[in-house]
């Protein structure tokens, strides 16, 4: 039994809250029916009318592509694909077209990629965790609840 309580601790306090997460797109065809929403509601119905009719006649824009520069920016810790390869890097300037970034346990390491080489789908963030932070609190508590039960019986 205490062999599996010590474990329990011992995972706890290795884990972490913070996640690497891929930021989804806003969909165009969400804030077009936004807008249309607003229109509506401020009592101009020509106006929704005409931009119905001007949706209808243009078809809907495929997603624009991601500027991997922009994701990127100086400082921010991330995860990226580099030709089959993921590196967990914090970010330290752009020279032209080259990334220079570290691995995240080692600064004094440098790497460059080019943007080419960076797949834009899979730039990861790391972000804080509110469902893993919510399990880690209720198994500590869970933890203290079985110490105390023990010490008092």
């Amino acid at each position: 039994m205490r062999k599996n309580l010590y474990f329990i601790i011992i995972l706890c306090s290795l884990t972490s809250c913070y996640t690497y997460q891929v930021k989804k797109p806003a969909d165009p065809a969400t804030n077009n029916k936004q807008s249309k929403d607003n229109a509506a509601m401020a009592g101009n119905n020509t106006a929704t009318m005409k931009n119905a009719a001007a949706e209808s006649q243009n078809p809907q824009p495929m997603a624009t592509p991601v500027n991997v520069q922009e994701k990127l920016a100086a400082g921010k810790n991330v995860k990226i694909d580099v030709d089959g390869r993921s590196y967990k890097v914090i970010v330290d300037k752009w020279e032209s077209d080259s990334l220079v970034a570290h691995p995240v346990h080692n600064p004094k390491k440098i790497l460059k990629f080019h943007k080419n080489q960076i797949n834009s789908e899979k730039i990861a963030e790391k972000r804080f965790s509110q469902p893993i932070a919510d399990i880690i609190t209720v198994v500590a508590y869970a933890a203290i609840g079985v110490g105390i039960y023990l010490l008092v019986r």
